[in-house]
């Protein structure tokens, strides 16, 4: 069987850090290059582990009228799945004009957040791009239960369920290290109020015993760096890049992360993945904590508080967490992942042959 021609409607670039490309570039980089021939797009530099991916084409596009140039490759391209379709004009003239293309392929798209849309920064006009986008794709897949849930009550639109995943040989555990003589507390995310910076510092201002490092920024930044000069328990870290927030997850002891809205996260993955215990809400969801066996799952911030206290109060049970998340976490592993959309991709593609075959 020839390989399956895939068009990734994702950028290629090293240095773009949007969390759907970052997970496009991850499943890219494993898919079988005798099985699947994939093409992306690039404006910079592209990531290294794409550039040396055999059967791999990249397409160069300009810096500004990014329009004409995709829409050229979505309707003219030979593709057999356009795959993680992002909400473009691009693609919004895509699927008005596909009905003229004889050779129709499939159109894959990935939610990868609830769909009340209950961040912030996604806008009216956003939300509406996406709905006349992603929520038109022939397939959607889901990050989560949750998800798909979400995604049903919303939209009434049924999804598969397919893992973010994590890179476990990049996130590792680094059992060796000598214990801090405090015990470190981590947050990674955005510094926005649905994600519970702030609830962080009321942690730090309760446990003057232990250090809490926050990496990340955003519209909250300013006024918790000032709240934060007054704990000197507190570090503010900014933007981190991907190896150097590695690091910090080497070094902490326990990952805390009050965010109430998420599809989901891969900072849990990676936290777990790092050796982690990790303390979320309930609110989402995640698969990637047990609550009891890997981390705890907590319904308010006074539970949070409580089992925080139990975490930095007992290094043993720290471990005997973060060992059971590290074992656990290994199943959601991007070679793992990668699987399962190869499985995907070619039923996919068995299936639209053999639909096209019939017209025929």
């Amino acid at each position: 069987m020839k390989p399956v021609n895939i068009l990734v409607d994702s950028f290629a670039d090293e240095a773009l850090t949007n969390a759907q490309m970052i997970n496009a570039r991850e499943i890219v980089s494993r898919l079988d290059p005798d099985r699947f021939s994939v093409t992306m797009f690039v404006r910079g530099i592209p990531a290294p582990q794409i550039l040396a991916r055999p059967n791999t084409r990249l397409i160069q596009l300009p810096r500004r009228l990014q329009t004409i140039p995709l829409l050229a490759q979505f309707l003219f391209g030979r593709q057999d799945i356009v795959f993680y379709l992002k909400a473009s004009p691009a693609s919004r003239w895509y699927l008005k004009l596909r009905s003229l293309r004889r050779k129709r392929c499939v159109i894959v798209g990935t939610i990868e957040s609830q769909t009340d849309w209950r961040d912030e920064t996604i806008t009216p006009h956003t939300i509406h791009l996406a709905e006349e986008t992603i929520l038109r794709c022939d397939f959607l897949f889901s990050n989560s239960a949750m998800v798909k849930r979400s995604l049903e009550a919303n939209y009434s639109l049924p999804s598969e369920v397919v893992p973010t995943g994590v890179d476990t040989e990049f996130f590792t555990p680094d059992w060796n290290r000598p214990a801090n003589p405090r015990p470190r507390v981590l947050f990674v995310g955005a510094l926005r109020a649905f994600k519970g910076p702030q609830v962080v510092l009321d942690a730090a201002q309760r446990h003057p015993q232990a250090d809490f490092v926050l990496v990340g920024d955003g519209v909250m930044g300013l006024e918790l760096r000032d709240r934060a000069k007054a704990l000197p328990n507190v570090t503010m870290r900014g933007t981190l890049g991907r190896t150097a927030i590695r690091e910090e997850l080497r070094r902490a002891d326990v990952f805390l992360f009050p965010s109430r809205w998420e599809g989901s996260p891969r900072v849990l993955m990676e936290a777990a993945a790092s050796g982690l215990p990790v303390i979320a809400r309930k609110d989402y969801e995640p698969e990637s904590v047990i609550d009891g066996a890997t981390g705890f799952l907590v319904g308010d911030d006074d539970e949070m508080m409580t089992r925080l206290a139990q975490l930095l109060a007992d290094h043993d049970l720290r471990l005997r967490l973060g060992k059971s998340g590290h074992s656990h976490v290994a199943r959601f592993s991007w070679d793992v992942i990668t699987r399962q959309w190869e499985t995907i991709f070619t039923r996919l593609a068995v299936s639209q042959k053999r639909l096209r075959e019939s017209v025929a």
